[in-house]
């Protein structure tokens, strides 16, 4: 496929995509004012995030193995039609406890679209020309990223809107969306029986969900080493090994095991779980920072984060092409990880009345981190898998980022918590006031100077202690990156002998460009995949 046509058929998937990152950045700056009109806590704030990301975690592998089973396109689509009824739903809530469900919702529709994005770019272009196109992929997700908060602080601060706005604004995109889709991307259809593991998936779900409410809760409605902290993060161990047990035994595995005979997806999967705890546990918040801590409105609270985009969209753009053009990317992989820790490192001495400069530079510095690793730790790991475990491989990567994501939210967010009541009863006592137990989250437009200057500098230094605890995470992620084995990127979709000997003592060389050429066409052939202005719906006319 030339690049025209692979554009053509990706662009309803990245317009598909920008509206899921779009709708679940936009109430990102809009949170802050939504809890407190809804009377939610500083946990409604965090759970409002983390339901989301438990339901993406949960539900990625699921769609990455039906992706290996039936079509993709089909669930693609799907996909994208829970993302709209949940998103719609949202704007109806009358209560932080019913938002928080159909933010679940959305987390299923979005789990689809994260996982499908990476395994439809590999299905139809070889991993040596993948980073280009990983590269508009990272450029998308940080425009809706960029876009989002932008638009939400906006629709926040237009009175005539009110933030319930916040969640219809995608859905005349999404179904755009879906017209595109179904108009431009053609895939081979999949001809084996569909069989996937519930049981897996409810046991995995089980464990992750015990988990997080044990984080969520804990220091708060008990103590951190109590019998019911025993009783959940036992109950959670128990309901990991039982999926495990399970897993090892089904036929279509939601998370094969043997994947994790694979170093280099291994070492990934670590990189991926630390990345996404640091990146998600502590950037979460910066819009609370920006508007609690320094007084801004939700629109200048978009604005502030900027750099941090900036430097995603930066970062993953020209890495992606330096990738394609030379066949390198561990360097890209090591230097993304240094510049995340020591990002998040700076990021940790902010507080309340920190010279905005500098800021500025700290969250560019992560942006760039973030935009050289997340991406291309999916392209190391589909390097060495065959095409036929490429959603699944793809989607357990993605998994375990988004498990990070949510941890670190209900983690650092707890931690967050604790922190502000902590300092803020201190500052107050200083004043002579007695803090209130109601735990809402405050509106700094309606509290007197004296204590609204508490409530900043409170929020302020927890900010930065979350970034501090991040820090070390991410340095985790670092020394993962470095245990990986740099395999020459394959130069064709559907090349699995790379894949087979990638964990041999010796590696494979580059394929030939006419060694490449004849493998695409064997590929297409024998995998029956619709050449553009083809009619589709045949069945495949050989086997791989």
């Amino acid at each position: 496929m030339t690049h025209r046509q692979i554009m053509e058929a990706l662009s309803g998937l990245l317009l598909g995509l920008f509206v899921a990152i779009l709708s679940s950045t936009v109430v990102s700056n809009a949170l802050p004012r939504i809890i407190a009109d809804l009377h939610g806590s500083q946990s409604a704030y965090t759970w409002v995030v983390t339901s989301t990301l438990l339901a993406t975690t949960v539900s990625t592998p699921i769609w990455g193995k039906l992706a290996d089973l039936t079509s993709k396109k089909l669930l693609v689509q799907l996909s994208l039609v829970i993302f709209i009824l949940g998103s719609a739903a949202a704007g109806l809530s009358q209560n932080a406890g019913m938002l928080i469900a159909c933010r679940v919702v959305q987390g299923l529709g979005a789990g689809g679209l994260t996982a499908l994005a990476q395994v439809i770019l590999a299905s139809i272009i070889p991993p040596r020309e993948r980073g280009r196109y990983n590269g508009y992929l990272g450029a998308v997700m940080a425009l809706g990223t960029i876009g989002g908060p932008l638009l939400g602080g906006v629709i926040v601060d237009t009175s005539w809107l009110g933030w319930r706005w916040c969640f219809y604004v995608g859905v005349p995109f999404a179904l755009a969306a879906l017209v595109v889709l179904q108009r431009t991307l053609r895939l081979p259809l999949a001809t084996r029986d569909v069989k996937v593991d519930f049981l897996g998936a409810v046991l995995v779900a089980a464990s992750v969900s015990l988990l997080l409410i044990w984080v969520s809760l804990a220091g708060d409605n008990f103590g951190w080493w109590s019998g019911q902290t025993v009783a959940m993060v036992l109950a959670a161990a128990v309901l990991a090994v039982l999926f495990v047990l399970v897993e090892l035994r089904a036929s279509e595995p939601i998370i094969p095991m043997h994947f994790f005979r694979n170093t280099t997806l291994t070492l990934s999967v670590v990189a991926s779980l630390a990345v996404g705890t640091a990146m998600f546990g502590a950037t979460v918040f910066l819009s609370q920072y920006f508007q609690i801590s320094r007084g801004d409105s939700p629109t200048m609270a978009g604005v502030m984060t900027l750099p941090m985009i900036i430097g995603l969209v930066a970062s993953s753009t020209v890495v992606g092409r330096l990738i394609t053009a030379f066949g390198k990317w561990k360097r890209y992989l090591i230097a993304g990880g240094v510049l995340l820790v020591a990002g998040l490192a700076l990021m940790g001495s902010a507080r309340a009345d920190t010279a905005y400069g500098l800021l500025a530079v700290y969250m560019f510095l992560i942006g760039c981190g973030v935009g050289m690793t997340m991406q291309n730790l999916v392209l190391a790991v589909q390097n060495t898998v065959p095409m036929h475990e490429l959603g699944a491989a793809s989607s357990v990567v993605a998994f375990f980022r988004t498990l990070g994501g949510a941890i670190g939210v209900s983690a650092l967010g707890a931690v967050l918590a604790s922190k502000v009541s902590t300092y803020m009863a201190d500052g107050l006592a200083e004043l002579g006031v007695k803090a209130s137990g109601g735990g809402s989250l405050p509106d700094i437009r309606t509290l007197p100077a004296p204590i609204a200057a508490v409530v900043e500098d409170s929020y302020g230094r927890a900010t930065g202690v979350i970034f501090l605890l991040a820090a070390p995470i991410a340095l985790v992620a670092l020394l993962a990156i470095l245990f990986i084995k740099e395999i020459p990127l394959r130069t064709a979709v559907g090349d699995t002998g790379a894949a087979q000997a990638v964990e041999g003592p010796e590696r494979c060389e580059p394929l030939r460009a006419g060694a490449a050429a004849t493998l695409d066409d064997a590929a297409a052939a024998g995998s029956g995949q619709d050449l553009p202005g083809e009619p589709t719906g045949e069945k495949p006319r050989g086997s791989r």
